[in-house]
This record gives C-alpha cells, structure tokens and sequence, in this order.
C-alpha cells in the first residue's frame, strides 16, 4: 500500500461553556473524534463534564508536531488557552460541523 503524502492531524479544545472547563487533545479524525465527545458514552473526562462544544483547533501534516504542540497547550496557564481560544473565536461559538450537515439549515 503507497504511504500517504498528506494525512490530517488536529489539536483540538472543547468546553461545556464559555470560558468552562477545557479539554484538549490531538486526533487524526476530528469528526469521529468529535461524534465520541458529543455521544459522552465513554468513561472519560470529557464526559464526566459534558465537555461537547469545540472552540478552537489547529491542523498538523505530522502526527509528531500535533503531539508537540498538544502538550505545549497542555502546560501553558489556563488564562494563555482562553486568550488563544478568543484570538480566533472571542464568542467561543462552537466550531464543529458534522460532516453531511449544511450548517445554514441545521440547528445546533
């Protein structure tokens, strides 16, 4: 089987609220990753506080670098996340959009 010469990898954060409790992580499916997280049927986390509300991601070619810069987000203060969260998404609207779902007439 011919190696890829593109993969898509994201970090990710997802809260309950704004400015709630933040959750982050790294995936190479934020879809699939995404549809888990909002089902809340793992023993996680993420479900114990609803966490299903995506407010910022960051695309990566290499899994290393995604992993990096997860664990660089994951040491930095919570005040340094928030203000990265609100640089690009300051009313902390929900960024995922399921995949098949036209976000013009789907409510959410």
């Amino acid at each position: 089987m011919p190696k890829r010469a593109y993969h898509n990898y994201w970090v990710y954060i997802i809260t309950n609220k704004p400015k709630g409790v933040l959750y982050i992580g790294v995936t190479g499916g934020l879809d699939d990753r995404m549809e888990r997280h909002i089902e809340g049927k793992e023993k996680s986390f993420s479900a114990k506080y609803k966490l299903k509300k995506l407010v910022y991601y960051e695309e990566f070619q290499f899994i290393e670098d995604a992993i990096r810069r997860e664990k660089q987000l994951k040491n930095w203060h919570r005040e340094w996340k928030i203000n990265l969260i609100e640089s690009i998404n300051p009313n902390w609207d929900n960024l995922w959009k399921p995949l098949g779902v036209d976000p013009e007439t789907s409510s959410g």
